[in-house]
């Protein structure tokens, strides 16, 4: 009985050491072909939106993240590279009462407006207050995201995904799917028309453009950035 027992705890002890073994593998299966735009190491993928080159003050590595300093200054960085169908994710955390985001389909001739995955400490920054399009994972100042988002608090990494496939816009916070949009589709337009880029030109489209992280004067922190391009074959 006591060799029975052993065997049977063994075996057990060997499937909680697989399973999380396991599971990393999957995960690494699955993001087989995206690529590191930060590694914790290296800014070589991302330069300053204006000049081109990565900037000299406000953007820092530290512990591992591509932290923006708070009044650092430095201005929004961009990916080097162009993507217009595309599976983005990151992780990042901000500093109380901190205002950033990702911004997408960046075009550098018309500066540094995009359609924006808002990052916020949505309780204490006064954007928080003035609607649920201006908190964490909303298309900025144009769509809402899901009411029972799961938000971590300030001081927290949380995951974030924006998916990019076909017409379809996919906003993704720590696992589950926030907001989903169509380019180019009535609703999105509607929504557009009472927003701040009502004007603007070529807005609410796909296009082959640069990402973005914004320096909005506040501390925020950044890491394991990855991309997959699927507008390649």
């Amino acid at each position: 009985m006591k060799r029975i027992a052993y065997l049977i705890t063994a075996v057990a002890f060997v499937a909680a050491m697989t399973t999380p073994v396991l599971a990393e593998k999957k995960k690494a299966k699955k993001e087989k072909n995206f690529m590191s735009l930060f590694d914790g190491t290296s800014t070589d993928q991302w330069m300053n939106a204006r000049s081109g080159k990565f900037p000299e003050k406000g953007w820092v590595i530290e512990d591992g993240c591509l932290k923006h300093v708070a009044k650092g200054g430095g201005g929004d960085i961009i990916t080097r590279g162009k993507y217009e169908q595309f599976d983005f994710r990151f992780e990042w955390k901000v500093a109380k009462g901190a205002n950033s985001g990702v911004k997408y389909f960046i075009i550098r001739e018309r500066g540094s407006l995009g359609h924006e995955y808002q990052v916020l400490d949505d309780k204490n920054h006064p954007d928080g207050a003035k609607g649920a399009n201006r908190q964490t994972a909303a298309f900025y100042d144009v769509l809402d995201p899901a009411k029972d988002k799961p938000i971590k608090p300030v001081g927290e990494f949380n995951s974030s995904r924006i998916l990019v496939r076909g017409d379809t816009v996919k906003h993704f916070l720590n696992g589950k799917v926030v907001l989903t949009y169509k380019l180019g589709s009535d609703e999105l337009k509607a929504a557009i028309a009472k927003s701040k880029f009502k004007s603007l030109k070529v807005f609410g489209q796909r296009l082959a453009g640069h990402i973005l992280l914004q320096d909005h004067g506040d501390a925020v922190w950044y890491r394991n950035i990855r991309i997959r391009d699927l507008g390649k074959k």
